[in-house]
């Protein structure tokens, strides 16, 4: 997989989409792109005015979605634990993935583990750089790895630096400030979390700018 994408680099953008279609039956639609980048992935879904920058690399993943006017920047790694090999993580349903819904962003030079499901909302946008994603780790109590998916929710704002792990969620039109840990599952809307581990530090209005806006990605 790896080695026909990259003798394919060099054909025009038209061209390396039907090949890329054709050979591994990835639906890339015809208005979406991908930059120089290399994807070891199952499955890829690219929607309308999507788009893949250059330098990405992305390996043991059994899908990659885009909805439609997502994008992915630059330099970002994106790594799965193939779901052949379970025996780390033996009675979970996990699902090595990455989902980035409508109009949400991911920017440039992040780390995203995918050994389970990661799910980015619309119109959320992953700024900055250097932000981590983790979704396995080492349950000490057993001495073995678990992991669990991570969701961040629709109209969302995560600042640079910060470190999502296993099994956190953050929930819709709310802030993530830059340099945070999260580690729980927030569930109520309109919030600015901050700190180590992140906590919900006040509301924010829900008639911001950001949160009504109808067009994205927004940087």
């Amino acid at each position: 997989m790896i080695l026909l994408q990259l003798a394919c680099l060099c054909l025009p953008w038209r061209l390396r989409r039907w090949i890329l279609n054709a050979a591994f039956g990835w639906h890339i639609h015809q208005t979406a792109k991908i930059g120089f980048s290399l994807l070891a992935t199952l499955r890829l879904n690219m929607g309308p005015n999507s788009r893949i920058g250059h330098l990405n690399f992305a390996r043991y993943l059994e899908e990659i979605a885009l909805g439609g006017g997502a994008t992915i920047g630059n330099k970002n790694w994106i790594s799965g634990y193939p779901i052949s090999s379970s025996d780390a993580f033996q009675g979970s349903d996990r699902f090595p993935s990455l989902q980035i819904n409508d109009q949400a962003a991911i920017t440039n030079s992040h780390r995203i583990d995918c050994t389970d499901r990661v799910v980015v909302g619309a119109f959320t946008t992953i700024a900055g750089w250097n932000t981590q994603i983790i979704t396995h780790s080492i349950k000490i109590t057993e001495a073995r790895q678990r992991c669990a998916p991570i969701e961040i929710g629709s109209y969302c704002f995560i600042g640079t630096r910060c470190v999502i792990l296993t099994g956190a969620k953050l929930s819709d039109y709310s802030v993530l400030s830059a340099g945070s840990v999260l580690s729980h599952v927030y569930q109520e809307p309109y919030g600015l979390y901050s700190g180590v581990p992140a906590k919900r530090q006040r509301n924010l209005d829900p008639n911001a700018a950001y949160f009504t806006r109808r067009a994205g990605p927004c940087y």
